[in-house]
């Protein structure tokens, strides 16, 4: 059985990829910096797991041991020095390969035509192949354009602006051709790349049946919506002006809309039949069919990964922060006695935020993310991956899902702007008679003197807004609990009822 490695885990490729490497008979390794935050990933038990960084060389070797084929399906979006941060990467892991006797490393880059005067973040791309190579083992790379799926950057943007704007301003970009490609193609491609020996050392250009404009991906969207749409040209509008409206009207933040719109200025087409002759069996789907599967998956809760999952997405290279406890932290802690099994309080808690809101003062919430994508900030990202499931790393509106263990404890931590750091966290603790104590905690630990006064001026709401919160999941867990207690009841009797 060959062993593969999967770099980029945590990615919304890479967390696609796993399970249809384990399923076609792979053992596979995945690389995280933090291996929390693969918990409640369905395939999290049947991977090794190796903690690692590309960016620091010494973790390489280790997580390369006895590798034959290693997936790189990372790169950055914008960012001090991002390009040459990534260049970097892959010419150390190339040489890591090497060193380790890695057969073949395949490598997930952007369409682009490299006589084109293109986008640094595409240039990136293709240097990033470049430094891959450098180290003599062979590198598949597979290059694509916009990827159509629940969770894809370049696809929510299109569709939340598609969705929210029934009238829109269309700058010179919009007209820009572009071939998009299903992420089941894409995933197709990068499993059967390790029994198709074509492909090795090849760079092949990958896309759907439909060369299309940047308009023509909005209007397609709206017809499979139903939605009317009217787009109207602008003769002037910079990379920067449209990164900053996507990111007030998406939940795309600036610093990543950015990169992607400086490279809609390039033509991304698929210039040869490479892909057609090698991988001849994979079967292309037209944008309409691609656009109807994400929807489908995003109407089912069935979204594996999203963009926003990767750390590097949201909050720059920098290493995630761990919850700690130190001086300086204030601690606000609400404790509830809760009628129902522990199992009820956490799916009560789970169910938090996205669509299902934050259960009292909702336009308080939407307040505070409306202020934070004002100064540019995430604010609220309501793409969440399933409505009543969690996982670590999981992006929950303007948190992040820290920590998990199920039916004892969520932690979420704030990547709202603010002067400080905080996290919000519900601990769920099995009591006798089948009771639970649920203690939710705000931790906040200030930056200076306005941290200070930031939290001194949020206190007055805390009461309310807090308080609120834990009461209502009071209720609704042990809600749950009763209607369970009915369905077993009638059941019994040999009546029948449904469980909502």
């Amino acid at each position: 059985m060959r062993r593969v490695r999967v770099t980029g885990a945590t990615g919304y490729i890479g967390g696609r990829l796993v399970l249809p490497l384990l399923e076609a008979g792979y053992r596979v390794r995945v690389m995280v910096r933090d291996a929390s935050r693969l918990d409640g990933r369905s395939w999290q038990e049947r991977v090794e797991v190796v903690e690692g960084d590309v960016g620091t060389t010494e973790t390489l070797p280790k997580a390369l041991e006895g590798i034959d084929v290693a997936y790189y399906l990372i790169h950055s979006l914008g960012g001090k020095d991002f390009a040459e941060r990534d260049e970097n990467a892959g010419r150390a892991f190339g040489k890591a390969a090497q060193a380790a006797g890695v057969q073949r490393i395949i490598y997930m880059s952007g369409l682009g035509d490299p006589n084109d005067d293109l986008s640094e973040h595409l240039r990136s791309r293709h240097a990033t192949g470049a430094a891959l190579r450098e180290g003599g083992v062979p590198v598949t790379e597979f290059r694509a354009a916009v990827v159509v799926g629940a969770g894809s950057a370049s696809f929510e943007m299109i569709r939340y602006l598609t969705e929210r704007l029934p009238i829109m301003l269309c700058p010179r970009w919009v007209y820009t051709r572009v071939q998009p490609i299903s992420i089941a193609e894409v995933l197709q491609y990068l499993v059967k790349s390790l029994v198709t020996p074509q492909s090795t050392g090849e760079i092949v250009e990958i896309g759907g049946t439909d060369v299309l404009r940047y308009a023509d991906m909005m209007l397609g969207y709206a017809k499979v919506r139903g939605l009317r749409r009217i787009m109207i040209p602008v003769p002037v509008m910079t990379p920067a002006m449209s990164s900053g409206w996507v990111h007030l009207v998406t939940p795309i933040s600036h610093n990543i809309a950015r990169p992607l719109i400086e490279g809609l200025k390039n033509e991304v087409v698929v210039r040869d039949d490479k892909a057609e002759l090698i991988f001849s069996d994979i079967k292309r789907v037209d944008y309409a069919t691609a656009v109807e599967n994400a929807l489908k998956e995003l109407s089912a809760g069935q979204v594996e990964s999203t963009w926003s999952d990767s750390l590097i997405s949201s909050m720059g290279s920098r290493d995630p922060v761990r919850f700690v406890e130190e001086k300086g932290m204030t601690i606000e802690r609400r404790t509830a006695e809760v009628d129902a099994p522990a199992d009820a309080v956490y799916r009560a808690c789970a169910r938090i935020g996205g669509v299902n809101g934050w259960l009292v003062y909702n336009r308080l919430w939407w307040l505070r993310a409306l202020f934070d994508r004002t100064i540019g900030g995430v604010g609220f990202r309501r793409i969440r991956r399933h409505p009543d499931d969690l996982r670590a790393g999981d992006a929950l509106d303007f948190w992040r899902v820290e920590a998990i263990k199920p039916n004892r404890l969520i932690r979420l931590r704030a990547e709202m702007k603010l002067p400080g750091q905080a996290w919000l966290q519900f601990s769920i603790e099995p009591q006798q008679n089948d009771t639970t104590l649920l203690t939710q905690t705000a931790y906040y630990a200030p930056k200076g003197l306005l941290g200070a006064l930031y939290w001194v001026a949020l206190l007055p709401f805390h009461g309310a807004i807090f308080g609120g919160m834990i009461r209502e999941l009071k209720a609704y867990a042990e809600g749950l609990a009763q209607r369970k207690q009915a369905v077993q009841s009638s059941q019994e009797s040999g009546t029948t009822t449904s469980l909502p």
